[in-house]
């Protein structure tokens, strides 16, 4: 049985929604400290190692999806927006972890029981507007001495083992992507693998609009990069193979081939996966690919971007399901990936 990772294992159990990172940044750049650190001013974190060419840049954005308090009633429920996307019925019952004044604040998420609801009422969905957080409050004006208006929302969901090498948890996207970023660069800087250099970024914002990796982008001035985020897992009922390819636990990384990514990036991190004997898949888009990937090749006059992607069951849910073994992959692959870059390496499309 694998061992979770000690950094990913806190990357977790931090509370950090897109806007909010701080407690996972820190816990990032602590682990980072081997490294030349730096920051954008949207709070993206920067390690980076080497002075040589070509510059690769690894980005996996370390926000997740949460809530936001918009309203403290006068008997003391908190009313919320989303941050991200959530599917409110997997809100329905939830414990919570707000970040107020003096620390987390722990509620559940409320609707009316069922046994309340009209029998038409009964067979809608749950709409997020119908959901309230109650931190056990007797009123407003307790309720307002523990929370503010704006106050980050998270589920409470903690890091759990399930059989064999498979961890469960929330915010596994994207800290898995950040994770990877930093030990891929902390095994080449061990190593003594690079011929060029390579920075390693925990974007922000990606959740609400890919907005860290852009700015992070125009900091770094890549000359290639490579974004790290997770992939539906087809081997979940109800996944449709034939619509997003076979990518199943245990089958180790997906790389992406597609409109916006690059082909010669495609090719060597292809390469590279044969020549380790990595197991991996590919995963095919037309169009963008919705991560990090699609503002970093348009930053400045544009950056040769590839995608990685790690297997996940449950996305955007307090119960998202990784392979360990897959994790382990994805990191073996970009770090094999790195060490093969050499200067005036043509990635001209």
């Amino acid at each position: 049985m694998a061992a979770i990772p000690e950094l990913l294992e806190k990357l977790l159990r931090e509370s950090a929604p897109s806007g909010h990172e701080g407690p996972a940044a820190e816990v990032w750049r602590e682990a980072a400290s081997f490294a030349s650190l730096g920051a954008d001013g949207l709070g993206s974190s920067i390690a980076r190692v080497g002075e040589g060419a070509p510059l690769l840049a690894v980005v996996g954005h370390i926000d997740e999806i949460g809530l936001v308090v918009t309203h403290i009633d006068e008997k003391g429920f908190l009313w919320f927006s989303p941050i991200g996307g959530w599917d409110p019925q997997v809100l329905v019952g939830q414990r919570v972890a707000v970040r107020g004044r003096e620390g987390l604040v722990l509620g559940v998420v409320g609707r009316k029981p069922i046994h309340l609801l009209e029998p038409d009422q009964r067979k809608k969905v749950v709409e997020l507007k119908k959901l309230h957080v109650d931190v056990g409050a007797a009123d407003r004006d307790q309720a307002a001495a523990l929370v503010r208006v704006g106050d980050p929302v998270t589920i409470a969901a903690e890091p759990t083992r399930l059989a064999g090498d498979r961890l469960v948890s929330r915010a596994m996207d994207n800290r898995l992507g950040a994770y990877v970023a930093l030990e891929a660069l902390r095994r080449c800087h061990e190593r003594g693998s690079l011929t060029g250099s390579f920075a390693a970024v925990a974007a922000v914002q990606e959740e609400i609009g890919l907005y860290g990796a852009r700015t992070s982008a125009f900091e770094v001035r890549p000359d290639l990069a490579v974004a790290i985020d997770v992939t539906h897992a087809t081997d979940a009922p109800g996944v449709d193979e034939k619509q997003i390819g076979s990518h199943p636990l245990g089958s180790g990384p997906a790389i992406g081939r597609g409109s916006t990514l690059s082909p010669k990036v495609f090719e060597l991190l292809v390469e590279t996966a044969e020549e380790a004997g990595i197991e991996h898949t590919v995963s095919a888009s037309g169009r963008a690919t919705s991560t990090d990937a699609d503002a970093i090749q348009i930053s400045r006059s544009g950056i040769p971007t590839g995608l990685v992607s790690v297997p996940l069951r449950y996305m955007h849910s307090p119960v998202e399901l990784v392979d360990l073994g897959d994790l382990e992959a994805t990191v073996e692959l970009v770090a094999a990936f790195a060490a093969r870059l050499e200067p005036g390496i043509d990635l001209s499309r």
